[in-house]
C-alpha cells in the first residue's frame, strides 16, 4: 500500500516476511502465493507491499543469477505485490527451534555481514518499482553488547565506511539507490537512539542512517517525540519504520500478572524486558526477567499484533506506537518513507485464535488508519 503525506513525500506501507519460514527462493516464491496475494485480496487493495527477508542462501541465489531476480520480480507483479524494502537483520535459520542471541550473528565485526548486506542491496535494487525513490535494507545494531570494547567500535566503523562505499557503488551501476538503517534494540551495542545518533553521526548520511523499531523504542522507555529530536539534531535519517508494539506489565509483582506473562515465555526468540522504577531502567535479557525488582511497570520485547489488545491484566504499547507515527508523520514534513509491519511472532504467539492471513491483514489495516489520522493520504494503485 502506499500513502501520500502533504509535503508530496509517497509512504510505503508494507508487511515483514520474517514471520514466515523460508531459507530458498521456492519456499520465497511459495509464500507469495500463500501469505502475500492472499493477505492483499483479504485487505481489498490492489497494490501490497512487502519488506522481504531473504535468508544468505537465497541472496546468493539471486545474486548468482538475473534470470532468478526476473522470477522473483515477475511473481510479486503478478500477484500485485511490491518491494522496497528487506530486512536484513537475520543472517539465516530465523525459525530454527532456538534462535535467542544467534539473531546477532554475524555481527558488524565480521566480513561477512557486510558481504549479505551489499549483496541484499543489489538485490533489492533489481527488485524496486520503476517509480521507487529508493530502497532501504535494515540490519542489526553491531552487535550483542557483550564482548565490545572501544577497538571493536573502531573496526566497525571502517567496515560502515566501507558499506558506504559500496551502496554508491550498488547506486551507480544500478541507478538505484539503497540505503542501510541499523535497528538499535535492548540489550545491543546500539540500544538507544541516543547511543546509535552518535555512534552513525560520523557515516555517511547518504547511506547510513537508522531503523527505528517501535517495539524496541517503547521498551527502552524512549520518549519518542524526544528521540526524534535527537536524530535530527544529530543529522541521522530514519531510513525505515518497523511498526511494532511491545508487552507492558504495569505490576509485575501481581501473582496473576506473573502468570499471564508466564504464557509468553518461549525457547525461540530472545524477549528482553525492562522496568522502570526508582527514576531508572533496569534491564533483564529475557523471560522471565525474574532478576528485575518489580517495583515498577514492565516492557517487553515480544512482539504483539498492532491491533489486537493483550489479555487482562497484560496490555501493548499501542499508544506509543500511535504516538511515534504521530511524530513521524503529523508535522510539515514526512520523516521517513518506508513502514514495515514486523510481527515475527505469530508462530510463537500463545493463543492467538486467528489465522495469520487474517491477522496479518488486520494489522496492515490497522496502521493503514493509523498513518491516516497522523494526516496521510492513501494512494490508488494506477
Amino acid at each position: 500500500m502506499r500513502m501520500r503525506h502533504p509535503d508530496g513525500t509517497v509512504v510505503h506501507l508494507g508487511y515483514c516476511t520474517n514471520v514466515h519460514a523460508a531459507e530458498d527462493l521456492d519456499g520465497v516464491l511459495s509464500q507469495l502465493a500463500g501469505y502475500g496475494e492472499p493477505i492483499r485480496r483479504t485487505l481489498g487493495v490492489d497494490r501490497l507491499g512487502l519488506g522481504l527477508w531473504l535468508a544468505r542462501d537465497v541472496v546468493t541465489e539471486l545474486s548468482a543469477d538475473p534470470a532468478a531476480v526476473r522470477r522473483l520480480r515477475s511473481e510479486l507483479s503478478a500477484r500485485g505485490l511490491e518491494v522496497v524494502t528487506l530486512n536484513a537483520f537475520p543472517y539465516q535459520g530465523f525459525h530454527d527451534e532456538v534462535v535467542k542471541k544467534a539473531v546477532y550473528l554475524p555481527d558488524w565485526l565480521d566480513e561477512a555481514r557486510l558481504r549479505y548486506t551489499v549483496d541484499c542491496a543489489r538485490v533489492l535494487a533489481a527488485l524496486l518499482p520503476d517509480d521507487a525513490v529508493r530502497g532501504s535494507v535494515s540490519t542489526l545494531p553491531l552487535a550483542w553488547r557483550h564482548p565490545w570494547s572501544l577497538a571493536h567500535a573502531t573496526q566497525a566503523r571502517r567496515v560502515l565506511d566501507r558499506l558506504a562505499a559500496e551502496l554508491a557503488a550498488v547506486a551507480d551501476d544500478t541507478g538505484r539507490p539503497v540505503r542501510v538503517g541499523m535497528e538499535p534494540e535492548p540489550g545491543c551495542v546500539l540500544e538507544h537512539t541516543a547511543v546509535a545518533a552518535e555512534f552513525l553521526a560520523g557515516l555517511d548520511s547518504s547511506w547510513i542512517g537508522l531503523c527505528l523499531d517501535t517495539c524496541h523504542l517503547a521498551v527502552a522507555w524512549e520518549d519518542p517525540a524526544a528521540a526524534l529530536a535527537g536524530l535530527a539534531a544529530a543529522g541521522v535519517p530514519i531510513v525505515k519504520v518497523q511498526a511494532s508494539c511491545a508487552l507492558q506489565a504495569d505490576r509485575p509483582a501481581d501473582p496473576v500478572t506473573r502468570a499471564e506473562l508466564a504464557r509468553f515465555t518461549e525457547p525461540r526468540f530472545l524477549h528482553q524486558a525492562k522496568e522502570f522504577s526508582g527514576g531508572r531502567v533496569h534491564s533483564a535479557d529475557d523471560l522471565p526477567a525474574c532478576e528485575l525488582p518489580a517495583q515498577g511497570p514492565w516492557r517487553v520485547h515480544y512482539h504483539v499484533p498492532l491491533h489486537a489488545d493483550a489479555r487482562p491484566p497484560l496490555h501493548t504499547t499501542r499508544d506509543h506506537l500511535v504516538s511515534t507515527l504521530d511524530a513521524l508523520f503529523s508535522g510539515p514534513s514526512a520523516r521517513c518513507d518506508h513502514v514495515e509491519v514486523e510481527t515475527y511472532t505469530w508462530s510463537v504467539l500463545p493463543d492467538s485464535g486467528i489465522g495469520i492471513v487474517d491477522g496479518i491483514a488486520s494489522e496492515l489495516s490497522w496502521a493503514r488508519d493509523a498513518l491516516l489520522a497522523s494526516g496521510l493520504k492513501e494512494e490508488v494503485a494506477s
